[in-house]
């Protein structure tokens, strides 16, 4: 039950061309995901949304915006850089996934092993993720959370509106049906 108090949290950043995005882009779900490497909880999430993906791959995409707790996080910053800087090369989800699937390895010498793993020139990399080249895109979406009201990560919105539920993949596949 709803009562004048409550407020039911809306994404107040649409959803761009300048986006990642991940699935058709006529899909009648859109799921906006803030989000942080080093967030054990978005790990978790992460495995989940890959198999809602799959399932429902003509109906659901998914939108990744970065949202780095810097203070909890110490890579998180450096990982989401490394993400834009492999998206600068055609290739930010290869290194999405990447930085979900070592979460204990993103120190920077870790790292640097990741994006030679994803075959990205390193120093270029590594000199772009050093002068914090996309910094404002990163702030960006931070800021496009905090004005959502995203105070925590994951942070979910299905078709603009806050999922405050689970993160499990029946709950993920109920609330996007």
């Amino acid at each position: 039950m709803t009562t004048p108090l409550q407020v039911t949290a809306r994404l107040r950043t649409p959803v761009t061309d300048h986006d990642h995005v991940r699935g058709p882009a006529d899909a009648p779900v859109t799921i906006v995901e803030y989000g942080d490497f080093q967030c054990p909880f978005c790990g978790l999430a992460h495995a989940n949304l890959r198999e809602v993906l799959r399932q429902r791959a003509d109906t659901v995409r998914l939108v990744y915006r970065h949202f780095p707790i810097a203070n909890l996080h110490p890579y998180a910053e450096r990982a989401a850089e490394a993400a834009e800087a492999a998206g600068r090369r055609g290739r930010y989800w290869e290194m999405h996934d990447w930085l979900f699937e070592h979460q204990d390895q993103l120190d920077p010498v870790h790292l640097t092993v990741g994006v030679e793993q994803l075959g990205l020139p390193v120093e270029e990399v590594d000199a772009e993720i050093g002068r914090h080249g996309n910094a404002d895109r990163i702030r960006h979406d931070f800021v496009g959370g905090i004005r959502s009201g995203v105070n925590a990560t994951p942070t979910l919105f299905v078709n603009g509106t806050r999922h405050d539920g689970d993160f499990d993949l029946a709950t993920l596949l109920t609330t996007v049906d």
